[in-house]
């Protein structure tokens, strides 16, 4: 590219143009996005686009510049799997129409300079995740990402009975093959984590009685919280794969490099779980066996 410095002021977010990538930066006004407040900047290399456009604007006076990023480039975009609303797209730049011009010459200089790789699946992550650590609440527990394992932290108030009986969960990076992410704007919505080993066809409980999954709700998992996560784990677990002629002999190194601090729970909060369990127990839900064992369980956390 050519045309090293040029910037474009849209609505919502500048995209500056260097040699070889476009600066994205985001605003952070009132009408902007949520999730482009938690995005920031991102670099976005040219290698990991796969076209680009421009079309007229749904508002009047104004074009639409559209960036497509290969397929696996963005673990942002790999996460959401095409269920961001349009105007959380962060490669879409809404302009003034007199800003047409400069966009058309980006757009065919871009497309001078894609070669055929770039209808290809990226074979790597192009483009930078958002950093950990990264939490969010769900409706039926906390989730933490620290950058190397995810954990899950019921709620007594959301969580099912197959999950306090199962209890509090830690997936380190290594042990996980992906992440799939329901937007928490449709039913259904949740975050379910995807255990290496797994077989494709295995048939998953629903997502409130998966302990390898948190379900998202009314002012739960919302999209500028709980998809930065999603994305964040992914990059980790494609970078945690093993080149495939070492597979063998990286697997030990894999799940031993993986430790994780643990966080003693506060006292307070060990009594209202165990007060939990005694509920379930009353109700029937856990045998005396299950409630002794679980309730030695938490005893010893403290």
């Amino acid at each position: 590219m050519t045309r090293m410095g040029d910037v474009l002021a849209g609505i919502n977010s500048s995209w500056e143009f260097d040699t070889d990538s476009v600066l994205i930066r985001f605003e952070r006004g009132i009408r902007t996005p949520k999730l482009f407040h938690v995005l920031g900047e991102r670099r976005v290399p040219y290698e990991a686009l796969r076209s680009a456009e421009l079309v007229p604007g749904t508002r009047r006076g104004t074009v639409v510049l559209r960036a497509e990023p290969r397929p696996g480039a963005d673990p942002l975009m790999e996460a959401a799997a095409g269920q961001l609303r349009e105007t959380s797209d962060p490669y879409r730049l809404v302009l003034p129409a007199e800003h047409e011009p400069l966009a058309a010459a980006w757009v065919s200089e871009l497309t001078s300079v894609l070669g055929p790789r770039a209808q290809e699946p990226a074979d790597r992550h192009l483009v930078a995740a958002p950093a950990a650590p990264l939490q969010f609440k769900a409706y039926d527990g906390k989730v933490s990402f620290d950058g190397r394992a995810v954990s899950f932290r019921w709620f007594w108030t959301g969580a099912s009975s197959a999950k306090w009986k199962a209890g509090d969960q830690s997936f380190p990076v290594g042990e996980l093959r992906g992440v799939r992410w329901r937007s928490p704007e449709v039913v259904g919505g949740h975050l379910r984590l995807v255990r290496r080993g797994e077989a494709e066809d295995r048939e998953r409980p629903e997502a409130d009685q998966d302990p390898a999954a948190v379900v998202f709700g009314l002012g739960y998992g919302l999209v500028h919280e709980s998809l930065p996560l999603a994305a964040a784990v992914l990059e980790a677990v494609r970078a945690a794969e093993p080149a495939p002629v070492l597979e063998t002999a990286a697997a030990p190194a894999v799940r031993t490099a993986d430790p994780v601090a643990t966080v003693r729970p506060a006292p307070a909060d060990i009594a209202d779980r165990i007060r939990h369990l005694g509920e379930l127990h009353g109700a029937g839900l856990l045998t005396d066996e299950e409630f002794s064992a679980k309730k030695a369980e938490l005893l010893a956390e403290l």
